[in-house]
Order: structure tokens, then sequence, then C-alpha cells
């Protein structure tokens, strides 16, 4: 069987110039990734370039199975990758309804992603610009999952959130999961990400230097600091 999303030999970056290289990974309908390392590792620009939004200069991306085209997010898109880039990107002068119906594919996914999300149930007609910075997140999620993802690409969940909040968040994103969606996670609260997730892929100087269970890197937080910091530990 086809992984739902597999990443072979990805390179990607600005001007010419590489900023990652050679990530790879393969992940599975029902399964998340978090993709962790320090500032300016290229853990954003591997989203970017998953999600079509700039080009891949080297290596291979499948989405079950079939290879996608560099540098073309429509494309990306009608696979089924889907983003919440880091800055949310609402269109803060509507109101949560008309966030959710403008990305649809039909009115019952307004629905679901409501019942995941009850708090918004009660801000429906508040413009999304004087929405909580949790509830914003709430409603970026929410407005990637109206658009029925096979990938769901989520970039700095924690952004500018009190950890209580990342806590109620990512619950969610597990049910998220379960129903079949492949994540891959982007996040900075590392035990967090790692007690959610189900593999782990840890970033430096846009190089791969770390991967495995999250669990089991969950269980040795030795490993993760080392990764962070470029050395290595002692057998």
């Amino acid at each position: 069987m086809n992984s739902r999303i597999e990443v072979t030999g990805l390179a990607a970056g600005y001007n010419g110039s590489s900023v990652v290289r050679g990530v790879a990974f393969s992940l599975d309908a029902g399964q998340i990734l978090a993709v962790l390392g320090p500032n300016g590792a290229g853990k954003s620009t591997t989203l970017l370039a998953l999600a079509g939004l700039i080009d891949r200069t080297e290596g291979s991306v499948q989405i079950d199975g079939t290879e996608l085209a560099s540098s073309h997010p429509r494309r990306a898109a009608k696979r089924g990758i889907v983003l919440v880039p880091d800055d949310r990107s609402l269109f803060t002068t509507l109101t949560v309804t008309e966030n959710l119906r403008l990305a649809a594919t039909r009115r019952s996914k307004v629905d679901e992603a409501l019942d995941l999300f009850p708090r918004l149930k009660d801000r429906l007609q508040v413009p999304a610009g004087v929405l909580s910075g949790g509830e914003q997140q709430m409603l970026a999620i929410g407005r990637a999952l109206v658009q029925d993802p096979k990938v769901l690409l989520i970039d700095e969940l924690s952004m500018g959130l009190a950890p209580v909040i990342v806590e109620s968040l990512l619950p969610v994103l597990r049910t998220v999961a379960d129903a079949g969606v492949a994540v891959v996670l982007v996040e900075q609260h590392v035990s967090l990400a790692l007690a959610t997730a189900d593999r782990a892929l840890v970033l430096a100087h846009g190089e791969e230097v770390l991967a495995g269970s999250a669990a089991d890197l969950l269980a040795d937080p030795g490993r993760i600091e080392a990764a962070y910091l470029g050395t290595t530990l002692a057998v």
C-alpha cells in the first residue's frame, strides 16, 4: 500500500539558494508527523515546498503514489494538500461563518468543523479580526478542514498562544488524523508535539538530524537536545 505522502530528497529555498536539503519522510493516512528544530532550521520552508508555494529544486513528493509537480499550489490543493500558515491568513473583516463557507467543499464540512471547535459556534457572526488568538487558530484549522484535506500541514500551531490553549488544540489534530488525514505539524512546544504525534523529524541548518518514533524521542529528551545543539550523544 502506498503512503499518503512520501517525500524523498527534498531541497527547496529562495532566490536559487537551498534552505532545506535532503528532507525525507513517509506518512500514512491517520498518522501525525511532528517537524521540530530550532529557529531557522527550515521547517516552514519545508511546508511551503510541500504546498507548492515555493520551488522544489530537488527531490520528489508523492501523494497516494502519484508524483506532485513543484511550484503549483493549485495542483497541490486539488491533490488534497492544505496548509495552515503561521500567520493564519484569515479574512479578518469577514465573519467566522464567511471564512468557513468561502473555503468549504460542501456545507456539511462547515458543520463538521464547528463540531470540532464548539467555541466557534458562539462566534459565528464575529469578524475574524476580533477573535482571540486561540479562536483565530481554531478558525484557521477549521477553514483548512472544510477543504477536505488528505494531507494537513500546520505551521507553528502555538504561535502567540498560551500552552494551555495549545494543549486544547492538539487533541483535535489527533481526531482529525484518526479520521484518515495525514498531518504534518511544525511546533516549538517539543514535548506537547511529541505526545500527540506518531513520528518526529528534527531539522537543523536545513538538514534532517534526527528521526524516529515520537514516543521513543519523548522518552529520551537528551537525543532531542543533542539534535538541537548539533552535538552527538555518547553511545
